[in-house]
């Protein structure tokens, strides 16, 4: 299984790529985070595979 933290500033965008990746077998979305500061910090906490940063 792989985990993933998602990080965007949008809502909307966290709640849409959340919904599609709950949806995908073998992945499991950890966490989200609403700006930069706060994915470093729960990538640390939590230790996701992968991260999902918009740029």
């Amino acid at each position: 299984m792989t985990t993933v933290l998602i990080a965007d500033d949008q809502p909307l965008q966290r709640m849409g790529v959340r919904m599609l990746l709950e949806g995908t077998p073998g992945v499991t979305p950890v966490g989200e985070a609403a700006h930069g500061a706060e994915a470093v910090r729960m990538a640390a906490e939590l230790r996701p595979d992968v991260v999902l940063m918009a740029i």
